[in-house]
């Protein structure tokens, strides 16, 4: 009995030794295997222009607008955003009225309809510079300002001042000078 009880203290000491290892010390090596495309991938959110789905889509169609190709969302989906810009806006209150772009609530709401980032591949890219309008996007760039402007500061960004500017004027962290820009977290 009593080789039998050492045998067993044995081969727990030998077990707990071998389970019981100082492993978060040891170099891991993970080879890649590739990326890994297989499966069903289904669309579930869009957002080219930063607050214009949220804003303009009637909250019983964000799937449907969410899931509907870019090509297909203006002849879709205008007419709505049309009629909610007008209900929101009082710069787009009357026949005529017009944004900063020159643009009546048709035309500016074909524009963001289509909810896609257009990109200038030849020009200066950014969201809106004072000359350059919808060319891409800076991190920088003060998106939504731009959009209040649009949306509520009439032909010369003037009307509805407290309307047309989310007063944010700067990021939280400085943008990183090199790849990946994006300022570090808190």
């Amino acid at each position: 009995m009593k080789n039998l009880k050492n045998i067993f203290t044995v081969l727990l000491i030998t077990l707990v030794a071998f389970n019981c290892s100082d492993d978060d010390d040891a170099t891991m090596v993970v080879t890649p295997t590739g990326t890994d495309f297989s499966g069903t991938y289904t669309q579930q959110d869009q957002m080219g222009r930063p607050a214009v789905n949220t804003v303009f889509v009637s909250s019983g169609s964000k799937d449907t607008f969410n899931t509907t190709i870019p090509t297909d969302q203006n002849a879709g989906f205008q007419s709505m955003f049309e009629a909610n810009l007008t209900a929101l806006s009082p710069a787009f209150a009357n026949p005529g009225d017009a944004n900063a772009l020159g643009q009546d609530a048709a035309a500016f709401t074909g524009l963001l309809a289509t909810d896609v980032l257009n990109v200038s591949l030849d020009g200066t890219t950014t969201f809106y510079d004072g000359t350059n309008v919808l060319t891409g996007r800076n991190l920088a760039d003060d998106v939504i300002t731009v959009e209040l402007l649009l949306i509520f500061g009439g032909e010369d960004f003037s009307e509805n001042p407290t309307l047309s500017n989310d007063n944010v004027s700067e990021n939280d962290k400085p943008f990183l000078a090199s790849f990946p820009y994006l300022a570090s977290p808190w």
